[in-house]
């Protein structure tokens, strides 16, 4: 199956899109589009496919993804309401020539880093989500303004993860529509036994062939890559619910808890149990913060 390419929904008033999207809107398969964008979640949680990265969204989770990069974005159960405020523009909708000026250099970096995709960090998170959140609602050349701000504050500050290592490239090459169909394959089977032979059948390929090719386009093999996602579904069970490890395991994929334990600290360094310990001590030592800082408020009022 090849990715969707999405369309810009534009209006006669506008040159990019701004806007929220929710539960059902929001869920989309693998895709890609020619567009930039910039995506803020402000409600739910889940897995994030871009490229050949596997990782996972929350809400307040910022990314800035390069034209033609595919990604999905796969709530973590059915029933999770997701939403997100969504900017998607093109590089040139500015003119031809605007991406062409000396102060337009650092934006034009920023553009080429984009392309492995990228997960905004500390503070600069933050900062984007008032300044994307109040986009949406702004009119005229106040938007373009904004989006200009949106960019500058994250070519500026830095502060961001690139989570791919696959060139765009890769992904439009004669026959890209075999790695696409791997992967929606992979995203829809993982909690499954998935052999070999079926994903190469997916693909159109016999086995050594289909593991040379996957090995060339994304750096990995392919067992590598599924449990990679099932390590990562796991993560969230671990955090967001109170199910045993050995359940846990199952639900990920895995067909033995020795073979998930080694998986797991092979990805994470650290054990499933462990993993849930330091998470569960994190958000104390957040809340315990939270509860600092207001108390501290409450005092100087």
């Amino acid at each position: 199956m090849k990715p969707l390419v999405e369309k810009l929904p534009l209006s006669q008033n506008t040159s990019f899109v701004a806007r929220t999207y929710r539960t059902p809107h929001f869920e989309v398969p693998w895709h890609q589009h020619i567009e930039y964008e910039l995506i803020l979640f402000i409600e739910g949680e889940g897995s994030a496919f871009i490229g050949n990265y596997i990782g996972e969204f929350k809400t307040d989770d910022v990314f800035f993804l390069g034209s033609n990069l595919p990604h999905t974005f796969q709530k973590a159960h059915k029933d999770l309401v997701t939403a997100a405020v969504v900017v998607q523009f093109t590089d040139d909708f500015w003119g031809p020539d605007f991406m062409q000026l000396p102060e337009s250099k650092s934006i034009l970096k920023l553009f080429a880093v984009a392309m492995q995709g990228l997960k905004i960090q500390g503070a600069t998170r933050q900062q984007l989500r008032s300044l994307l959140t109040e986009l949406e609602h702004l009119q005229g050349f106040a938007r373009i303004i904004r989006l200009c701000e949106c960019l500058q504050v994250i070519a500026a500050t830095h502060e961001y993860e690139a989570v791919s290592t696959q060139e765009v490239k890769t992904f439009q090459a004669k026959n890209k529509d075999r790695i696409d169909r791997i992967f929606q394959f992979t995203i829809d089977n993982f909690q499954e036994p998935i052999a070999l032979k079926d994903v190469a059948a997916t693909a159109g390929m016999s086995i050594p062939a289909f593991c040379s090719y996957f090995k060339k386009c994304t750096k990995k093999t392919y067992i590598d890559f599924l449990n990679e996602v099932r390590i990562g579904h796991a993560c969230k069970l671990l955090i967001d619910t109170q199910k045993s490890v050995l359940e846990i395991s199952y639900e990920s994929g895995f067909n033995t808890l020795a073979n998930f334990n080694k998986q797991f600290l092979k990805l994470k360094q650290l054990t499933p149990s462990g993993f849930r310990k330091k998470a569960e001590r994190l958000t104390q030592n957040a809340e315990s913060q939270m509860l600092n800082a207001e108390g501290r408020t409450l005092n100087e009022g």
